[in-house]
């Protein structure tokens, strides 16, 4: 072979190349996508707030009307997920990663014998229906430093079910909040 065919094999090659690349100037200026706006992808999260305490989101029904309406029956389905971290039983034994939840209404907070997180231990009051739904709204807003890694049920119904069976777990069930 001699050098007229490596130059026109080497020129064959190159000029593909070429080609290919022109190709591809020319039909990003012609299929060219929109830039967005803002950069990225928006995570639907709940807002982190660094106060001791946050107040309990905006509802358009009071919750004792909502626990007047609840059913203990689908609250037992939505907390199956909370077994997983919490004990449901009367034995009052905690979990590794969560104490039981047995008796949780009307209960001292920090109370039992698990090993709560020092912002939970310094937050003191008793878990009443209001305390209750806040903090199952968003832990990390009623107490900031909590060790529960549950981001928070948004559904207020779904909310009232938990806490009406959470009710429904104790000796001595406390009295529902008069609508």
């Amino acid at each position: 072979m001699d050098s007229f065919e490596l130059n026109k094999i080497a020129g064959a090659v190159l000029g593909s190349l070429l080609f290919v690349m022109g190709l591809s100037v020319i039909s990003d200026m012609l299929f060219a996508a929109p830039h967005p706006a803002k950069p990225g992808y928006e995570l639907a999260a709940a807002p982190e707030s660094h106060g001791a305490v946050a107040a309990a989101p905006e509802a358009s029904i009071p919750l004792p009307t909502l626990l007047a309406k609840a059913d203990p029956k689908k609250g037992e389905n939505l907390v199956k997920a909370c077994a997983a971290c919490h004990s449901l039983d009367a034995s009052g034994s905690a979990k590794a990663t969560g104490p039981s939840l047995y008796g949780v209404i009307d209960r001292a907070v920090a109370s039992t014998s698990f090993s709560y997180s020092d912002a939970m231990k310094a937050k003191g009051g008793k878990w009443g229906y209001e305390q209750v739904n806040a903090f199952l709204a968003n832990p990390k807003g009623v107490v900031a430093g909590t060790k529960m890694s549950y981001a928070g049920e948004k559904d207020p119904a779904k909310r009232a079910d938990i806490i009406a069976y959470l009710r429904s777990m104790s000796a001595n069930p406390a009295p529902l909040p008069t609508p």
